[in-house]
């Protein structure tokens, strides 16, 4: 089938993300964009450390951060992946809403900040990473874990590859 050729951007739904794209991009990014909502019903975002594993996002918080209480109150979140950054480029997207739970146990603690560790820094050798994991190891912090629900995908390559193929075509001159 042809690819359709464009003169707008209204409908970037045909761009989506495929799976495989998807995949490495949650192996390969270390950083997301963590969203929930504040007592008052504004939206809160920060930048978290994660790592994607068993079908959930893994991310740790000081317990003191306004965040936690916020999760406790209403585990609705929403979480995005960019590409930005990443060797493959582009303008790649993936988006979730979610359920967060708040974990405290000592079990779970101490494998996650392992994990987070390695997925940090293990280019920097087996030091660096008990050295974070030892820091991390604190009283007062609490692990994160957030199972995925509708998933929104965008991949910007694809909408730029459409906009040549119409710039070739003749569709698209700009004056």
């Amino acid at each position: 089938m042809a690819e359709k050729l464009i003169t707008n951007y209204e409908d970037v739904t045909v761009y989506g993300l495929d799976p495989e794209t998807e995949e490495t991009m949650l192996s390969q990014q270390k950083e997301l964009t963590f969203c929930w909502t504040t007592k008052d019903g504004s939206p809160m975002a920060s930048i978290l450390s994660y790592f994607y594993a068993d079908g959930k996002f893994w991310m740790t918080s000081a317990a003191h951060r306004k965040r936690v209480p916020a999760i406790r109150r209403d585990p609705r979140v929403a979480l995005v992946i960019t590409s930005t950054g990443m060797e493959m480029g582009g303008s790649r997207t993936v988006s979730y809403k979610g359920t967060a739970r708040v974990l405290d146990d000592l079990e779970t603690k101490k494998w996650f900040y392992r994990a987070l560790a390695e997925r940090l820094y293990e280019k920097f050798g087996e030091n660096r990473v008990k050295e974070f994991a030892m820091m991390l190891d604190s009283p007062g912090r609490i692990v994160i874990e957030v199972t995925p629900g509708l998933r929104v995908g965008y991949d910007g390559t694809k909408m730029g590859a459409a906009t040549t193929k119409s710039r070739e075509a003749g569709i698209l001159k700009v004056d």
